[in-house]
């Protein structure tokens, strides 16, 4: 065993042989630590999926598996038309070029689209680390490729020119690694795999670059009792150096998802569309169709700013987080689709943040009578907003759920003043909405209602 490595796992292992934490590496007992304030208040981050994927940046990030594995039709004939006979997956190793990466200008527009916390993937189910892991020897980002330390690039860039909170995604499993196939031949009897490299990893990842988020994945094909989840976990929370500021997702074994962790995540793009019990995380895709970047990707394929401020007014209202995903090129650049997205999104929480960040789900989270209103609170206030999706036909808007006091008044962010609004018999308001004039109109996308006096 590498000696770096077998420290570390000794190091490990004595927290829970000592007893020495509070939590006990038990569901019961992890999922009894309450959730640092930071994650809810924040409400939206940035996901990145970067790694050797983005150098074919065909079809999706599960390029060699549906290549190798499935033998995809589509990705079998892509590699016969464009590449030599005999080519491999480590072959894109070079071409992983990253010569146009500037982290510190990914950290100002990141911060520009009002995101408030990143999350990088560290490594992919593909296996290749993007920072230089001591149990990755030759398949990471400092020994082949950029030969640089991209993980560690962004976080001290986003750390030194922004107040972000930064995570990585780990994937526990990779495809190909046959200490892992042998382990799943042996029906997970065997744990070869994760003592030599996916708790490592994870132990690197947080001794050295101190995430504020953990995104786990790749854990569906085993149970918790291989990936040594319950083990990690409490190590994480009573003996880390972030134990008091990481927050974990949901992806920790097969059948733990939307059951035992952090926040949930449960599937990718999940919105349930209503309140839920635990604190959730709708991860979700400005291309609809990959998580990493494709060149084919037509206009149509990407998100709306209208679907995505529409995405996260529903997300917010019903007590999640929103993670928007874009996907990196092989040579380091944030294409400027993605970027326009991000930057728009920035100028709409310029006007409208306060309905947002901090909030909490109001007793309704979209309106009973009219489609398309999503509301949140602010607990301290009792302010409640309401997040219009679209402008009202004749500049009238009736809303049934809020019931206001005779001193209530309603106003637009965005716009000086007050709105008028009367009670209709015998229950909701009818709220005039400002004319629709370039000079007024706040923002393009969505509008939000600004009620004090609600008594409900």
């Amino acid at each position: 065993m590498n000696y770096k490595v077998g420290l570390f796992a000794i190091s490990f292992m004595s927290t829970f042989i000592l007893g020495s934490g509070k939590y006990e590496p038990n569901w019961d007992s992890i999922d009894s630590r309450p959730l640092p304030s930071w994650y809810d208040e924040s409400k939206i981050g940035i996901f990145l999926h970067w790694g050797l994927f983005s150098v074919p940046s065909f079809g999706s990030e599960w390029f060699w598996a549906y290549w190798k594995l499935s033998k995809s039709k589509d990705y079998v004939e892509f590699m016969e038309k464009n590449f030599k006979p005999n080519f491999t997956y480590q072959d894109f190793g070079p071409s992983f070029t990253c010569e146009f990466y500037d982290p510190e200008n990914w950290a100002t527009f990141f911060n520009a689209s009002g995101a408030r916390y990143v999350v990088l993937t560290s490594k992919h189910h593909e296996g290749f680390t993007l920072w230089p892991s001591n149990v990755s020897w030759n398949w990471n980002a400092m020994d082949i490729g950029p030969k640089r330390d991209l993980l560690g690039d962004l976080a001290n860039a986003i750390r030194k020119k922004t107040n972000l909170h930064f995570g990585v995604y780990h994937s526990l499993y990779e495809w190909f690694n046959p200490l892992y196939i042998y382990d799943k031949s042996n029906k997970w009897k065997t744990q070869h795999f994760v003592e030599t490299k996916t708790m490592p990893e994870l132990l690197e990842l947080v001794n050295h670059y101190q995430p504020d988020v953990i995104w786990s994945d790749g854990d569906w094909e085993a149970p918790d009792t291989y990936w040594k989840s319950k083990d990690f976990l409490a190590w994480l929370y009573n003996d880390s150096p972030v134990k008091d500021t990481v927050v974990v997702n949901d992806r920790w074994g097969s059948g733990i998802p939307c059951h035992h962790g952090g926040y949930f995540t449960c599937q990718d793009r999940y919105n349930p569309g209503k309140l839920q019990n635990r604190k959730w995380e709708n991860a979700m895709t400005i291309d609809k169709a990959s998580w990493g970047y494709r060149r084919s990707a037509k206009i149509h394929d990407y998100v709306t700013m209208e679907e995505l401020v529409a995405t996260l007014a529903e997300t917010v209202s019903c007590g999640g987080n929103i993670l928007i995903n874009v996907g990196p090129t092989h040579d380091g650049r944030i294409t400027p689709v993605f970027e326009e997205r991000l930057r728009n999104l920035g100028k709409w929480l310029e006007v409208n943040g306060e309905a947002v960040y901090g909030s909490r789900p109001w007793n309704y989270q979209n309106d009973t009578v009219t489609p398309n209103v999503w509301y949140t609170k602010n607990l301290a206030t009792s302010i409640v907003y309401a997040i219009v999706l679209d402008w009202p036909k004749n500049d009238k808007l009736f809303l049934g759920a809020p019931a206001l006091n005779d001193s209530a008044a309603i106003s637009m962010l965005g716009v000086p003043g007050t709105l008028h609004f009367k009670s209709s018999s015998p229950w909701g308001i009818t709220v005039n909405f400002p004319k629709l004039t370039p000079d007024i109109l706040p923002c393009q996308w969505a509008w939000v209602l600004k009620m004090q006096g609600v008594t409900n």
